[in-house]
């Protein structure tokens, strides 16, 4: 790997995951990761831009910004970049109607969209809500389709909660995509398409942030040990926290 300095030179704007970086959600609202607080102040009071992308799917973006707000972060919605509002301006432009495979803690973001009749299913970390009775459903919407649409958001493989890993969405697309045949639209990380509304948001170029290369959107996130060896993903550089990153951020960024 370069050095950071090299790395991290003219980086104008920094792209925040939030669960696993700023807090790791559980009973109660979660917990803060020690630090984490504080980098975000530090990193508003400088020059650099910063925006909060999240795969989260199990509450709504009002309630995850009430929520990181009761833990002391400087954050509003207006920051917040989120798959299900993307989800719902997608189904708006093209007309579809979703059978929604969803958790209750997020269905009001879908209050204005129509559910009647479906042509395409929706699927979310839903929970508890993933039986067999609703994955069956939304299986058997899908297959009544001459075209089905399976639009997912995220496709991540698990995520962590205080009481430990916990399965997220990416294994019940896979297996809607094997049973159907069919190939699900990913909204949320790791869609390029995410990443660039995000940019977008905040009038940053795609090599303005920290990457490896400009077509490529990564950003501060969450690992394991073993994910250093991912088949896809390669991370620039390993930090030990978002504290952490944000010193090295602070010290070569923006010169």
């Amino acid at each position: 790997m370069a050095p950071w300095g090299k790395r991290l030179a003219g980086v104008r704007g920094v792209l925040l995951d939030i669960s696993g970086v700023l807090y790791d959600s559980g009973a109660g609202g979660g917990t803060a990761i020690a630090g984490s607080v504080e980098a975000v102040a530090r990193l508003k009071r400088s020059r650099l831009k910063v925006r909060f992308c999240t795969n989260e799917s199990q509450k709504s973006r009002a309630e995850l910004v009430g929520q990181l707000q009761r833990l002391g972060f400087d954050i509003s919605e207006q920051e917040v970049t989120a798959p299900a509002p993307a989800a719902c301006q997608i189904l708006k432009e093209q007309g579809l109607r979703p059978y929604l495979l969803i958790h209750d803690g997020v269905r009001s973001e879908f209050d204005q969209i129509d559910t009647s009749n479906p042509n395409c299913v929706v699927i979310a970390d839903a929970g508890e809500s993933f039986s067999y009775q609703n994955m069956n459903n939304a299986f058997q919407v899908l297959m009544e389709l001459e075209k089905p649409v399976l639009i997912s958001l995220g496709k991540g493989r698990y995520y962590k909660e205080t009481s430990g890993l916990m399965l997220d969405v990416g294994p019940y697309m896979k297996a809607l995509e094997y049973a159907c045949g069919i190939k699900a639209e990913v909204v949320g990380k790791p869609s390029p398409e995410f990443f660039k509304s995000a940019l977008q948001a905040i009038g940053v170029e795609a090599h303005q942030i920290p990457a490896q290369q400009p077509e490529r959107y990564e950003y501060i996130s969450t690992y394991r040990p073993s994910d250093e060896h991912h088949p896809e993903v390669k991370a620039d550089g390993y930090v030990d926290n978002l504290a952490e990153a944000v010193d090295l951020l602070l010290q070569h960024a923006d010169k």
